[in-house]
């Protein structure tokens, strides 16, 4: 049996777990059958709607091991110290990997790793995951979009709210967003999108504004024109990664930027690559 952890949660977003859908979708179209863990409830309804069906919740990673069974493989999706399990869970798993956005780290044990660029010679996948059907092109309208992440726990846009004001900007919700925040929200934004219109509303926009590297990676592949808000702990070659395909990097809602780029932008004809098949691969071959 093969298992997808993602973790997840009001404070982290969904983003693993739309990068897991992708793969045990992948796998299914090949009659391989793989499960999603999630860190919470709110989680795995979010996979049902991505079409990962019987996602099973777990605490933290730690927890990994009392639902896989020895000879199983595992992915681990999860900013969590991997240090605590890395070693037991080679030992346990196989094929093992690891995804992460730090280029800095490299196999410890016998883990492949998937992670935004790979140094030569290293057990390694190039991210990004993402689902195919974000490289079926749908006919854009005009709407910049601004998608912060699945949940807003801090309530970052009200604290940024001079960032939107004058772009005639539609808001995509995310799914832990609280609800009479959205009331807040409906005065900063022209238009409120609901999180199940996540993909169709991502593929149709001319223009992203994002905090979500899965979803940079995403409408980017959808050929709108994207603009990353880059986060303080975001790895250099996270967003090197992000650049090399055309997505633009904004630093922590600096209007002016935002406003450079928008005013400077003509349209990106550079691709982004896709590494879900070589993921299957591994999963499937071992």
């Amino acid at each position: 049996m093969l298992y997808y952890y993602a973790y997840s949660g009001h404070k982290y977003g969904l983003d693993g777990v739309r990068r897991g859908a992708a793969l045990i979708k992948a796998l299914k179209r090949e009659g391989i059958d793989m499960q999603m863990l999630v860190s919470d409830f709110r989680a795995g309804l979010a996979a049902r709607e991505l079409g990962a069906d019987g996602a099973v919740t777990i605490e933290t990673l730690l927890d990994v091991d009392a639902v896989a069974k020895r000879g199983d493989g595992v992915v681990l999706d999860t900013p969590e110290d991997v240090s605590l399990r890395m070693e037991r869970y080679c030992d346990e798993f196989s094929p093992l990997l690891y995804v992460t956005n730090e280029c800095s780290y490299h196999t410890a044990y016998c883990e492949a790793v998937i992670k935004p660029v790979c140094q030569e010679d290293e057990d390694c996948i190039e991210a990004p995951i993402v689902d195919p059907k974000y490289f079926e092109i749908l006919p854009k309208e005009d709407r910049k979009l601004f998608f912060l992440g699945d949940a807003d726990y801090d309530k970052v846009i009200l604290a940024h709210r001079e960032f939107f004001e004058g772009l005639g900007m539609e808001l995509l919700l995310g799914d832990y967003f609280f609800v009479k925040y959205e009331d807040e929200l409906a005065e900063i934004f022209d238009r409120l999108h609901e999180p199940e219109e996540y993909a169709d509303v991502i593929r149709s926009s001319s223009m992203v504004v994002t905090a979500s590297a899965q979803c940079a990676f995403e409408s980017r592949a959808s050929e709108a024109e994207t603009l990353y808000i880059r986060n303080r702990d975001d790895s250099s070659c996270l967003l090197k990664k992000l650049s090399s395909f055309g997505i633009k990097i904004i630093d922590d809602f600096d209007k002016n930027t935002q406003k450079n780029i928008i005013e400077s932008l003509n349209s990106s004809t550079l691709k982004v690559s896709n590494n879900l098949n070589m993921a299957t691969m591994r999963l499937r071959n071992g």
